[in-house]
């Protein structure tokens, strides 16, 4: 579970990076995949997937919100 936390975790920078670009006018993920592609649909959903993981997994991963817990 490690693992699939660190992914989640680093689509979760990718999609806010992309959305930081998309407050000034560029889309990356549309822009390497084209605009309402297939594919470019997949990367969004598979973000928004480690999102939900991510929030509902947060607490019992994270050290903040659970001390003497979390696996990291």
């Amino acid at each position: 579970m490690k693992s699939l936390h660190k992914i989640a975790f680093v689509l979760l920078v990718i999609g806010g990076l992309n959305w930081l670009l998309v407050a000034f006018g560029y889309n990356l993920v549309d822009s390497l995949l084209g605009t309402g592609s297939t594919l470019s649909m997949l990367v969004y959903i598979i973000v928004g997937l480690s999102a939900v993981y991510e929030a509902v997994t947060h607490k019992k991963n994270c050290k903040n919100c659970n001390p003497g817990g979390g696996q990291m």
